[in-house]
């Protein structure tokens, strides 16, 4: 039976009717005419509410009512009422409490005690200062039965709700339900055109911009205060990096920032393609603390929002930040995903348009940079583009070429010119022109190269020509010449200074000196052609390792190399290099001997000696023939250390001077004092023993120990202690030849006491 059976089946015959019934009846059809004039004078809900509020409460003579409708996109009863800043929205979710129980039932109860029924929730109570006694709740259905909402009514003034008042209350939500449904339905269909019209209007505004980083800022000021969130960031992606990238502001300018691409809430929502919703920023792992630390910021709850193109590739996640007031809703998210939607259009405009004003810019500087000049025509021949290069090439100011016929430019002066761009525009063919004189606006002329060119478009059509001048004046005529016997860093040092070329400075650098062994002995079992074979493979390997750690190669001295480093470009690390260098010498020759006895052919052997010091470093020569060279005591000391390394059965010494200028470390010994031939004052050398491997030297630092021990011995003339040190040197490398050496010394010694002036220094009476 429905309530309005239950309704009629109660009411008296009229003839019983008294006059309180009547009144109450009166009263009743009253309320219920009012309902119906509130709500068809008005499709407001803001409106409707309130009135209809007050009507029900002023029927049932309670003291509170309260109409929730629902909102089947946050799953949520809301109501609104009058305060004193105006209408205030409430929600609470569709199942919470006594009107969330009513709402998902459907049927209507009479609560005589709230504070004994567990749904209802006198926190509520607590926080107002408000005591509810008894509560009247009641479903509101549409014509189709299905629920809309629920009314709520407390306290009834001087005692409890009856069927009576459950009887009016559902015969208001019958009269009001479809109103209010279409209201409801009216205010959204408002809502969303506003939302409509609200982002077209920041679509408009922002697709018109082309600048990323003005993009960057229109976004994220839209997204904040369409969400009404306090801030807003824009994550772009970067596929080359795998890297999500954001710009801010920073002082006077703005800082990049990136994160790997799933890092974070913004990296989780970018990763799955989905929408996250946070309400709570800190309980969230993914959450980066350190963030607001850093800021002072405190972050609440995040509504983070992948942007997606049309074809479904991700371009990056716009992230909102502390939504005010209640956390983020369907709503929210409704719009922000269509906010997202109409921005990725707009970015995707500015990055092509940041890509092709990078790839401008990129052009210019290098039609800047080019030390050729480069003029560009169009069909019909006028210029339409000049660098810096030709301009100065040609001694014509920019303004005098731009947009003038090439006849115009050419014609008087360098008639050759506009013959060789005819033939390129007929034939459609580039044409050349070598060593040719460019007649000058001053009379004087000009040694270039000429190539004229014509330029096609994508698809192959003919939009113009191109002309490349390179100027091989006296100075590029001299560099070219210069680059065959000297390095180019040398070549660019000494055009930069402005010196004649035959002028000498000094330097501070290392000075390496390589030859092989027994070379001579070697090419006597070699035929001519054999020989410059050989030399030219080792002299390419070895000078490559020269070249790789910025090595100058100074000159070829038959089977001899010289390198420097440090004169052309000086750096703290010069004595390194060459360290490094001598190193993979040492391992580049056994990589080349081993494909000589793959060949069945003789292996070769190699001195090195390294040495730094002051030089003088120059061109020396005739005017005809030039050769950029380094002399002086060091360079010779060099020269003297490699040939040391016979006597001693070395590979690669340094002098003292090299050693004390190395900033890493080293595997060194001291070898001995030795004082070289033209030389008065002696040297500490130093072998490097950095080739040797250590699974076939496994005992190398025991070698090293005891020998410098045994030197240190040696020193101080205690010969038998020396003695024992070296042998435990030759224990550790049975073929070490300066311990087997410094044995012989120190017996000899032994047995023939220096002078009490010996200072150990060994004299090396040969080169």
């Amino acid at each position: 039976m429905t309530t309005e059976v239950r309704s009629r089946a109660r009411r008296p015959p009229a003839s019983s009717f008294d006059n309180a019934e009547l009144l109450a009846e009166l009263r009743r059809l009253r309320v219920l005419a009012e309902v119906a004039d509130t709500v068809t004078r008005d499709l407001s809900l803001d409106r409707q509410l309130p009135r209809l509020i007050d009507l029900i409460a002023e029927a049932l003579d309670a003291e509170r009512a309260t109409l929730f409708l629902f909102d089947r996109d946050s799953g949520e009863l809301f109501s609104r009422v009058l305060s004193g800043d105006g209408i205030t929205e409430i929600r609470i979710p569709s199942s919470a409490g006594i009107a969330g129980a009513v709402f998902t039932a459907g049927v209507a109860e009479i609560i005589p005690d709230a504070y004994k029924d567990p749904r209802f929730h006198q926190e509520t109570d607590r926080r107002t200062g408000y005591h509810t006694r008894n509560i009247l709740c009641v479903p509101l259905n549409n014509r189709d039965g299905e629920a809309v909402g629920v009314t709520q009514v407390l306290n009834k003034r001087g005692g409890s709700f009856g069927e009576d008042d459950l009887a009016l209350v559902e015969a208001i939500n019958r009269h009001a339900a479809n109103s209010l449904e279409q209201a409801l339905l009216v205010e959204r269909l408002e809502q969303a055109q506003r939302e409509e019209i609200e982002l077209l209007t920041i679509a408009e505004a922002i697709s018109t911009e082309l600048h990323l980083d003005v993009l960057f800022a229109r976004i994220i000021a839209a997204a904040t205060q369409l969400l009404n969130a306090e801030r807003s960031s824009l994550f772009l992606y970067d596929a080359t990096k795998d890297e999500l990238w954001s710009r801010v502001a920073e002082g006077t300018g703005q800082k990049e920032i990136r994160i790997p691409a799933p890092a974070g809430i913004a990296g989780a929502a970018f990763a799955a393609g989905e929408v996250l919703v946070v309400p709570d920023a800190y309980a969230d792992p993914r959450f980066n603390r350190a963030v607001d630390r850093a800021s002072g910021y405190r972050t609440r709850n995040i509504l983070a929002v992948p942007i997606t193109d049309r074809a479904g590739e991700r371009l990056g996640v716009v992230q909102i930040l502390n939504k005010r007031g209640d956390g983020f809703t369907a709503l929210d998210i409704r719009r922000a995903k269509a906010f997202c939607a109409q921005i990725a259009v707009a970015i995707q405009n500015a990055q092509l348009f940041a890509d092709v004003l990078a790839l401008k810019n990129y052009n210019e500087s290098i039609l800047k940079s080019l030390s050729n000049g480069v003029i560009t025509l169009d069909h019909d021949l006028n210029i339409v583009k000049v660098n810096e290069a030709a301009e100065r090439i040609l001694a014509m100011p920019v303004a005098e070429l731009m947009n003038r016929p090439a006849a115009q430019v050419f014609g008087n002066r360098n008639p050759w010119v506009t013959r060789s761009l005819d033939y390129v525009h007929s034939m459609g063919a580039s044409d050349y022109h070598a060593d040719t004189d460019f007649a000058l606006p001053d009379g004087s002329s000009a040694a270039i190269n000429l190539t004229a060119a014509p330029l096609f478009e994508t698809e192959g059509k003919p939009i113009g020509c191109m002309l490349v001048l390179e100027d091989i004046t006296r100075e590029k005529r001299v560099r070219n010449s210069m680059a065959r016997y000297v390095a180019k860093e040398v070549v660019d040092q000494l055009l930069a200074s402005g010196q004649d070329f035959l002028d000498g400075n000094s330097h501070v650098a290392t000075v390496l000196f390589s030859d092989i062994r027994r070379f001579t002995t070697l090419a006597e079992a070699m035929t001519p052609r054999e020989t410059v074979a050989m030399l030219n493979e080792y002299f390419t390997s070895m000078v490559e390792v020269v070249f790789q750690h910025g090595g100058m190669l100074d000159k070829y001295i038959g089977d001899a190399i010289m390198a420097v480093f440090g004169t052309a470009v000086s750096s703290a690390d010069d004595a390194d290099n060459a360290l490094a260098v001598a190193t993979e010498m040492i391992r580049e020759l056994d990589r080349f001997n081993q494909r000589r006895l793959h060949a069945s052919l003789e292996p070769i052997q190699i001195g090195i000696g390294v040495a730094t010091g002051e030089v003088l470093a120059g061109s020396l020569g005739s005017r005809r023939r030039l050769e950029y060279t380094v002399i002086g005591d060091n360079v010779n000391l060099a020269a003297r250390l490699e040939s040391a390394n016979k006597h001693y059965g070395t590979t690669a010494l340094l002098a003292a001077s090299t050693v004390e200028a190395l900033r890493s470390r080293a595997v060194l010994r001291r070898l001995d004092l030795i004082q070289v031939k033209g030389k008065l004052q002696p040297t500490l050398a130093y072998e490097s023993l950095a080739h040797y491997d250590p699974e076939k030297f496994p005992r190398l630092p025991q070698l090293i120990r005891a020998y410098e021990a045994g030197l240190t011995w040696y020193q101080r003339r205690d010969w038998t202690t020396a003695i024992g040190h070296f042998g435990a040197a030759l224990e550790a490398a049975p073929s070490d030849q300066p311990s087997k050496i410094f044995i012989d010394r120190c017996r000899y010694y032994r047995d023939n006491p220096p002078p009490d002036n010996w200072n150990g220094v060994w004299i090396m009476a040969d080169k």
